[in-house]
């Protein structure tokens, strides 16, 4: 019995990866749902919350730690996911957010930079620097926001139990990692 958290940059192939393991192990993935069990619980916004939770602090937002309710009630929201264990999360923060619990599997998945610019491209149907300019300011607010809150720098490689470097293996490799 275990939980799985994945951390990944956007377009890192996070989200593939924790769905074919999930369905290898019989796991539950979580992910998206979370934002809307929070959502639903406290009576917010969606789009408020996930606003708090993704988005870099204002500086006066880090004074205030206005958006410390939103981390909270996203916290909850996993928590009682995970108590059941057989869970792969991957989306915000999941190896702080679930800090202290023993039996938790961080990994960091690492993607490059170009593969995630094509990868963007051919989503979104935008050019290049487009792309590149998206995906390096996702980058920037999820390493502020992690910063802010959690005084670490997500990229730290030693926050993680198992760090995979998606451009040497293929999803499938990742998955049987």
């Amino acid at each position: 019995m275990a939980i799985i958290t994945i951390s990944r940059g956007s377009y890192s192939k996070g989200k593939e990866v924790a769905e074919k393991v999930a369905a290898r192990l019989g796991y539950q993935c979580l992910s998206r749902e979370l934002i809307l069990d929070a959502s639903d619980r406290y009576h917010i916004p969606e789009i408020k919350l996930i606003k708090a939770i993704h988005d870099a602090p204002s500086i006066l937002e880090r004074l205030g730690h206005s958006r410390l309710p939103f981390v909270a009630y996203y916290q909850s929201a996993l928590t009682r996911r995970v108590q059941k264990d057989n869970v792969v999360y991957h989306g915000l923060a999941g190896h702080l957010l679930l800090k202290g619990v023993p039996h938790v599997l961080k990994v960091r998945i690492i993607a490059d930079l170009a593969d995630r610019v094509l990868n963007e491209m051919e989503r979104e149907g935008i050019p290049k620097q487009e792309a590149e300019s998206l995906i390096v300011r996702d980058d920037q607010e999820r390493r502020k926001w992690t910063q802010s809150l959690y005084g670490v720098d997500p990229w730290n490689s030693s926050l993680y139990d198992l760090l995979l470097h998606i451009h040497k293996l293929t999803v499938d490799d990742a998955v049987n990692f």
